[in-house]
């Protein structure tokens, strides 16, 4: 195959591809980037920018916007997966195994970058389903634990419940307010 076919071959598969979560080494998911890029992969680092200090000084850098992870997108073959798994830093594609490939789907994908391009400030936010059990972290409320149930897309109301009592009662709080609470190991 000549090299201006193995170009379109590369160019068709790409389009063709399925999105692909690439978990990384801590701190490599540029160095991952590059050299998927350098093998004719379609990476995809989202990140965004934040302040730093070090040294006493204050600065503005660029973080991935989720940690230890990016996108590939490519048509995999089982050629394409090995070469991505060879990658200094890769860790693993997510939903492990060759034969178990679990794509992202591309609307999730756009919409992030859609969000990166368009240059407003993006700010971590914990992933919580509505129905988790939650601890607030901030305001009058820190330290009780709930139920999450999302109203809106920054508000929520955290249910706390008397079992025996078979009651409830809920109160709106800020989703930027609770973390995830660790589950609780019964012995």
């Amino acid at each position: 195959m000549s090299p201006e076919d193995q170009r379109a071959a590369t160019a068709d598969s790409i389009a063709s591809g399925e999105w692909y979560a690439v978990w990384t080494r801590s701190n490599c998911e540029r160095l991952v980037a590059e050299q998927l890029s350098a093998k004719a992969f379609t990476p995809f680092l989202p990140e965004m920018t934040v302040r730093a200090r070090r040294d006493g000084k204050s600065r503005v850098v660029h973080v991935p916007v989720f940690p230890g992870y990016l996108f590939v997108r490519h048509a995999m073959d089982k050629t394409s997966y090995l070469e991505i798994l060879k990658a200094r830093g890769v860790v693993r594609i997510l939903d492990g195994g060759w034969t178990r490939l679990t794509p992202i789907p591309a609307d999730e994908v756009d919409a992030i970058q859609r969000l990166v391009s368009s240059g407003v400030p993006l700010l971590p936010h914990p992933y919580f389903r509505e129905g988790d059990r939650v601890r607030v972290v901030e305001g009058p409320l820190v330290g009780l634990e709930g139920l999450f149930v999302r109203e809106r897309s920054n508000k929520g109301r955290l249910v706390l419940s008397i079992n025996l009592l078979q009651a409830s009662v809920a109160v709106e709080v800020d989703a930027a307010y609770v973390e995830a609470c660790q589950p609780r190991h019964v012995m």
